[in-house]
């Protein structure tokens, strides 16, 4: 159980640096100029990347914290427990708003500014210390 826990760790740790780095990239989207076409294109290519690994990193993340829920018990019929989940279910929620934005800018159709990204940059921050209040404290 102890290596499923580790590796569930990395895998979250992972996941969260990808979704705090990937709005980043928004935000520079967002200020790129009209006419500079390889600057938005390079930024798009990694942004795509960034996407693609994180979605990778996402998976086993998700997969063996439901191996730790169902197949070794943990934080079965706890509070603290159903709250997490709800926070994962918005995790995966902002990721796949990180998708659909990026589809926008590829699009060319992104109506929102740089300022707006840099607050939606914040929202992993407060998923992750929720998560991770939830999971160390046990408040209920």
């Amino acid at each position: 159980m102890l290596w499923v826990k580790a590796l569930h760790i990395v895998f979250i740790a992972s996941w969260f640096a990808g979704l705090f780095y990937l709005p980043r990239i928004y935000v520079n989207l967002a200020m790129v100029a009209p006419g500079s076409v390889a600057e938005r294109e390079r930024l798009l290519l990694m942004a795509r990347k960034l996407l693609r690994f994180t979605t990778l990193l996402a998976l086993p993340a998700i997969g063996l914290g439901l191996w730790l829920w169902l197949g070794y018990g943990i934080g079965r019929d706890s509070g603290w427990m159903h709250a997490k989940l709800a926070v994962v279910v918005l995790t995966v929620g902002y990721h796949l708003a990180c998708a659909r934005l990026l589809r926008r800018f590829e699009a060319g159709g992104n109506r929102r500014n740089h300022r707006w990204y840099r607050w939606f940059n914040e929202a992993p921050v407060l998923l992750l210390l929720a998560a991770v209040v939830l999971v160390v404290v046990k408040p209920f």
